[in-house]
């Protein structure tokens, strides 16, 4: 393995900017694959706002993903078909680590580009690009877990980040890791998108408290039935500890007139509680809750 992999950003708003700006910071190449109406005024250096430190860092910039050991996709959900006519040249991309919401992305990610090239992650941070190239990172944490099957060829990587202020593991079980984030993320960005407030107020209103943690409950159920291993109480012991003024990214794009990953982080829930005869009613519930809030007509909705 080199000294600094070469990495690549598809993807350059929070996350993208987050994690592309720690690699930098961290002596490693790196490269923001942006639009290519933007790429004349992308700014040449990456600003951070983070509890890790404030800092400006270099970094390459490319319409189209270059030659690279990992590519990092950052992009929403609802953006990764269009994001992918980036990737012009996959025979030259060593690897694939995908960060976006749900679980769905994998199989179709592995389908187009080979099931040892993508290497199943997930991340949770709250973090958000302000301008081009300037983000700031709000959670007092960015946690990355990577399934095993990466830490050959990522783990110098991992420990980097590390330094820096990430919470890194590798995760041998990998349906385990894909829904863990899912059950989590799922009942914050539904609770929170649905009420228009902060974790705080969620977890001390009885009503949204018992909405949220029943989303959690159902989902597992879900996750356990697809074969994770999942401890729920222990999740929930969890949740319980967060940041009382966390926000998800669901609920800005909805309030800002973006369409909302409702799909890639409602639908593997909903398809598998029918697949295998399990009662949502509170992810029903908030679901309906967030469709109402963005405007989704029927041909948009799951």
């Amino acid at each position: 393995m080199p000294e600094h992999l070469h990495h690549a950003i598809l993807g350059a708003g929070g996350v993208g900017g987050l994690v592309g700006a720690c690699l930098a910071r961290s002596g490693a190449p790196v490269t923001m694959v942006v639009r290519r109406e933007s790429l004349p005024t992308y700014p040449e250096q990456l600003q951070l706002e983070s509890p890790f430190g404030n800092f400006s860092v270099p970094a390459a910039r490319a319409a189209e993903v270059p030659p690279s050991d990992v590519l990092w996709l950052t992009v929403k959900a609802t953006q990764l078909d269009a994001a992918l006519a980036a990737v012009t040249r996959p025979e030259s991309v060593r690897t694939i680590v995908p960060l976006l919401n749900g679980i769905d992305h994998i199989a179709m990610l592995r389908g187009k580009y080979g099931v040892e090239k993508v290497i199943a992650a997930t991340i949770a941070v709250e973090s958000e690009r302000v301008a081009p190239g300037h983000i700031i990172h709000r959670s007092p944490f960015a946690r990355l877990n990577v399934s095993s099957k990466g830490q050959s060829l990522l783990a110098g990587t991992l420990e980097e980040l590390q330094k820096i202020g990430f919470e890194c593991r590798f995760i041998d079980h990998e349906p385990t890791l894909m829904w863990t984030k899912l059950i989590f993320l799922a009942a914050f960005a539904l609770t929170g998108t649905a009420s228009g407030e902060t974790t705080g107020y969620i977890l001390s209103d009885p009503k949204w408290r018992q909405l949220g943690l029943g989303v959690m409950r159902e989902a597992s159920a879900v996750a356990i039935a697809e074969g994770a291993k999942i401890d729920v109480d222990a999740m929930i012991a969890g949740v319980m500890k967060m940041p009382g003024n966390m926000r998800s990214s669901m609920q800005k794009d909805v309030e800002a007139g973006n369409p909302p990953e409702l799909d890639a982080i409602a639908g593997p829930i909903l398809r598998g509680a029918q697949k295998h005869g399990i009662e949502v009613p509170a992810t029903e519930e908030l679901v309906a809750a967030v469709e109402k809030k963005a405007g989704l007509g029927l041909e948009q909705r799951l």
